[in-house]
């Protein structure tokens, strides 16, 4: 199967999981660096709507964002940021931490990680509920709010530290309709389309 190249202009679903279905985040901390990580690489060339960090997968909303070009190290000139590429430095940074923290050898994460093109307004807005809801859908907790690392409670915050909070509001119309698209369960024929386990 052809890998689908991560465009311009565009809107993805990106999502991986650990070699083996091994744990990518061994403990709390692992997750807040792994954000940290993401802004560092990714936040020039991808703008999120929505994530989601599980103990062995992850899930992301994004929009790549486009034409991003930042001054080259020297001082001469500028040069174009490629969204793949920033993307497998994120990757590989993160793993080679956690491969030095945790003694451990070889490749973290599945390659290469997955990505499905968003092609129509409901598919984006399936998606935003979907990465909301999955902590639930694998039983972490019994509500969705009460996982910590989604994006769901930053979008409600308008926290816009990470999330495109307000982008994402805008879309479901408001704050009050945002929370309600989120009380209705996914059918069966949405989920089946995200699920990677």
């Amino acid at each position: 199967m052809e890998i689908q190249p991560i465009t311009e202009g565009q809107f993805f679903h990106i999502y991986s999981r650990g070699v083996n279905r091994e744990d990518l985040f061994k403990e709390r901390k692992n997750y807040y660096f792994f954000l940290k990580q993401y802004f560092f690489y990714c936040s020039d060339v991808l703008e999120t709507f929505a994530y989601c960090l599980l103990k062995n997968h992850f899930h992301l909303l994004v929009y790549v964002n486009e034409n991003v070009q930042v001054a080259k190290r020297d001082g001469e000139g500028m040069f174009k940021l490629n969204a793949s590429k920033q993307l497998s430095h994120f990757f590989n940074s993160y793993a080679q931490s956690i491969n030095k923290a945790y003694n451990r050898t070889g490749p973290l994460f599945e390659s290469p990680f997955e990505r499905r093109l968003i092609d129509h307004d409901n598919y984006l807005t399936s998606v935003i509920q979907y990465c909301h809801f999955n902590p639930q859908l694998h039983g972490f907790v019994n509500d969705f709010t009460e996982w910590e690392f989604s994006s769901y409670h930053a979008v409600l915050n308008n926290d816009s530290s990470l999330i495109a909070s307000q982008k994402v509001i805008d879309w479901f119309g408001n704050r009050t309709a945002f929370q309600s698209a989120h009380k209705r369960n996914l059918q069966n024929k949405d989920v089946e389309k995200y699920i990677i386990e």
